[in-house]
């Protein structure tokens, strides 16, 4: 078992990755001085493949679990599911020891998270992500959010988890698609922090897209060593955790521009990569071969490098609705001189930040 701590204080939680995690869910359900009465909230996705199976989990642990099941997909991070599940926990009478787990991919775990942390105002959280995009990005570092109809994730809390349990085996009925959006966060932790596990990405791009169990677990466990170095250092992102957000301001926008519904959050933030490159490339900050060793790894892991269905003054003019812009300012995330490293910008001119967007659809 690959085990990686999250250091924050009183805070501090371990993530647990491995290919099956039933004995260690149900000794850490026995542990803990939990209530009863639990929630799993999962979706119509998930729930009929492991909610029984998660279920069964928590009982042998000594828990009464229940399972709330919303719709799949980006539309259910909403006000109104989070208000229909706060009435689930409240008729099942939940109390400020019930824990709510997560069982699915991004969405759920965001959507859980919120209502775990509004909830009396917080009862104890449990991840179980089932997407490898959940695994190596949502699930870790306590950001718990809804959508609004004007931005994405600008209802939320920073909430942390008592446990992270990602069991490896559920990633083999996860579609290619799901795999390949995976992938997008795991790239982006190399260009952020550590060349080499982007060369390792660069050199193993067969295994990676395969799957293969030590790649896999390599992968997934670096994702998350990296994510909780940076969380533990600055947890409600006053300053080094941005640098997470490398490629996410014209994800957002292509997300909202294209209504949530043409790409899933890991193949827009492959395109808002390779717009953050550009950018990058064109203030001086990196040389071209830098640039097209990013985007042609993003090609080779399946992911694409441009979006459709945008314009560029729409795309433009949600980049201000960011949550990482402030008086007007949009907080640009970019790489400076190679791989592994880079750097903050608020002063990105219009004309080089649409040629970018540009070159992006």
């Amino acid at each position: 078992m690959s085990v990686v701590p999250v250091e924050l204080g009183e805070n501090s939680y371990n993530i647990y990755i491995e290919n099956d995690l039933g004995g260690k869910i149900i000794d850490f359900c026995e542990k803990n001085n939990f209530s009863k009465k639990t929630l799993i909230i999962t979706d119509n996705n998930v729930g009929p493949l492991y909610g029984e199976v998660l279920k069964g989990m928590l009982k042998k642990g000594g828990l009464e679990p229940e399972i709330a099941q919303i719709e799949a997909g980006e539309s259910a991070k909403s006000l109104q599911s989070f208000e229909a599940l706060l009435t689930r926990c409240i008729e099942l009478g939940l109390d400020r020891k019930s824990p709510v787990f997560a069982l699915g991919g991004g969405v759920v775990g965001d959507l859980a998270g919120f209502v775990a942390a509004s909830y009396m105002r917080g009862v104890p959280f449990v991840q179980v992500p089932t997407s490898l995009l959940a695994q190596v990005d949502s699930s870790v570092g306590g950001k718990v959010a809804v959508n609004h109809p004007l931005g994405k994730n600008l209802i939320g809390a920073f909430y942390q988890p008592k446990a992270v349990f990602m069991n490896l085996d559920w990633l083999a009925t996860l579609p290619k698609r799901e795999i390949y959006t995976g992938l997008g966060e795991i790239i982006k932790y190399g260009i952020i922090y550590d060349k080499e596990f982007f060369a390792f990405l660069e050199n193993n791009t067969n295994k990676v897209l395969s799957l293969d169990n030590d790649a896999v677990i390599y992968m997934t466990a670096r994702s998350c060593e990296i994510k909780a170095q940076v969380v533990g250092q600055d947890e409600k992102e006053a300053g080094l955790r941005a640098i997470l957000n490398f490629g996410h301001t014209m994800a957002h926008a292509v997300e909202k521009n294209t209504n949530y519904n043409r790409y899933n959050h890991g193949e827009a933030v492959a395109i808002g990569m390779v717009c953050a490159a550009h950018i990058s490339l064109s203030l001086g900050l990196i040389d071209e071969p830098t640039f097209n060793r990013v985007e042609s790894l993003i090609r080779k892991l399946q992911l694409p490098v441009a979006a459709e269905g945008c314009d560029i003054d729409t795309l433009y003019e949600a980049i201000f609705h960011d949550k990482k812009t402030v008086n007007g300012q949009v907080k640009w995330v970019l790489m400076d001189g190679e791989i592994g490293k880079v750097t903050l910008k608020k002063d990105v001119p219009e004309s080089i930040v649409k040629d970018a967007m540009k070159y992006c659809l």
